[in-house]
């Protein structure tokens, strides 16, 4: 069975692109995933990954980009192994793409900031966000798990600019901590990932998830609500045992019939009915209905007379 990430990712693969917009999620698959190589002064890029749909959209992404076709490698390095590895190769125009998507310059070499036409454009952070969920992101099922969601980064400055896009453009509350010989940004408000899911395009994994964190919180709800009942009747419960013992006590050494015949009423109601609360003792106490108050200061007249005999014990 697939996962809930899994399934956002699918559907993220899927979504059709603006070739504008296209280089800013190919970018930031670039800046994560990417390797460069170098073969007698050639370089080449290269993007692996286990996921056919992934290694698909970065494929469709250059093409659409840069109308050109990358080399696309499937192989199975390990034999115990069982997924694929899938491996995009591009091995012309790789140092003039690389510095259209701001990627690599001739004087500062490899950057791994965001660019600042990402940064300053609404679609393309868009854009860029999902390019960095797809290759580095990951969010927990809302049914089965805390609220989580996350986007591991290798470079410490290109987290700095995820949070800022998150927060500053999307007002998403991210935040960022070490991970791993890496960072990473991530979400823990459900409401603020069901936010990130709608941003980066995944419209229907976001309204499963809503789905899921409404029932999971109503589940929730229904839970506290039982245990706080269960405490109550525990409460009610160890109360009446006391109150029960308090006028055996009574009973035993004074007897019933030579108490006030308001105490003599409730002692005999509550050895009757040792279940009921103090406001159902109130409510159904032969005679009429007293007060909570009432039912109360009479109990604790018969608590106080039952220490009185212990203490002469």
């Amino acid at each position: 069975m697939a996962s809930y990430a899994s399934e956002v990712k699918k559907e993220l693969t899927a979504l059709e692109v603006h070739p504008e917009h296209a280089k800013a999620e190919l970018a930031a698959f670039l800046r994560m995933n990417g390797v460069l190589h170098l073969y007698r002064n050639n370089l080449s890029l290269d993007i692996t990954t286990e996921n056919p749909a992934i290694a698909r959209r970065i494929f469709s992404l250059i093409k659409l980009a840069y109308h050109l076709e990358p080399t696309l490698i499937v192989s199975r390095k390990m034999k115990l192994k069982k997924n694929n590895q899938y491996l995009v190769r591009l091995a012309v125009q790789v140092r003039e793409i690389m510095a259209d998507l701001g990627i690599y310059d001739q004087e500062q070499g490899f950057i791994t900031n965001i660019p600042k036409k990402i940064m300053d454009s609404e679609q393309r952070a868009m854009s860029y966000l999902r390019g960095a969920f797809l290759a580095g992101g990951s969010v927990n099922n809302p049914e089965t798990s805390r609220y989580h969601l996350e986007i591991y980064s290798t470079y410490e400055n290109h987290n700095q600019d995820l949070l800022e896009l998150m927060n500053s453009r999307f007002n998403l509350n991210a935040k960022g901590t070490d991970r791993r010989r890496g960072y990473i940004v991530y979400l823990k408000e459900a409401e603020k990932i069901g936010d990130f899911l709608h941003i980066v395009g995944a419209l229907n994994a976001m309204l499963a998830f809503e789905d899921l964190r409404i029932m999971r919180d109503m589940r929730n709800s229904v839970n506290r609500l039982v245990n706080c009942d269960t405490a109550n009747l525990k409460k009610t419960a160890s109360a009446s045992a006391k109150q029960v013992e308090d006028i055996q006590l009574i009973a035993q050494e004074i007897g019933l019939d030579n108490l006030d015949e308001k105490l003599a009423s409730v002692a005999r109601f509550r050895l009757d009915n040792p279940e009921m609360s103090l406001k159902e003792l109130a409510a159904n106490l032969p005679g009429g209905p007293i007060s909570k108050s009432g039912i109360n200061h009479r109990i604790q007249k018969l608590k106080a007379m039952a220490n009185k005999l212990r203490a002469t014990d």
